[in-house]
């Protein structure tokens, strides 16, 4: 099916918690990705908000 090009298409989101306010967040980005080293465990994906990667200097990785 065809949609009509002149609705607005609401943009993605990317809801998940902020690693640096500790809250949640519809904005959130990916910006930093901590692998473990050898052996068993599994690495952390740290996210952040806007308002967080803006006053944290933080750029997405995606952006890198």
């Amino acid at each position: 099916m065809k949609q009509d090009s002149s609705t607005p298409q609401p943009a993605p989101s990317s809801f998940a918690w902020c690693s640096w306010h500790n809250g949640n967040s519809d904005d959130a980005r990916l910006v930093a990705m901590i692998e473990q080293g050898s052996g068993v465990g599994a690495g952390s994906n740290l996210f952040a908000c806007g308002p967080c990667r803006d006053a944290n200097g933080l750029v997405p990785v995606a952006d890198q």
